[in-house]
């Protein structure tokens, strides 16, 4: 039989993290849909007011927590579904370091990315 992961059992600490991350992301995004579509009409406009935010601190920090907090709730939602169907062993090793791998790349390309919008100029 397989075993089954702490993160899909209730009450271990990554099972509350993967819940936590899943609220935050909702709120996050329930607040830029509503930004989006209440308040900016346009694309081109929505884009440029998206950009323009960027070079605030604030809003800036908040798009790195949105996609640490989204890499992390992926990436455990993924391995989770893995352990659970049966992966174990040596595969499991792979694909969990694999993980945390595209993780990394993911978040220095999203960074890169924010950098990039903000005018930072640290790509």
């Amino acid at each position: 039989m397989a075993e089954r992961y702490s993160s899909f059992q209730s009450g271990g600490r990554m099972w509350f993290l993967q819940r936590v991350t899943a609220v935050f992301l909702l709120v996050v995004l329930a607040f830029h849909f509503f930004l989006l579509h209440f308040v900016h009409h346009a694309d081109e406009v929505s884009f440029l007011a998206s950009s323009a935010r960027m070079e605030n601190l604030s809003y800036y920090s908040l798009m790195i927590l949105f996609l640490v907090t989204a890499t992390f709730h992926g990436v455990n939602g993924v391995y989770n579904a893995l352990v659970n169907q049966g992966l174990t062993g040596t595969k499991r090793t792979v694909i969990k370091w694999t993980l945390v791998a595209a993780s990394v790349v993911l978040i220095a390309q999203g960074i890169r990315t924010a950098n990039a919008w903000a005018g930072i100029g640290l790509y």
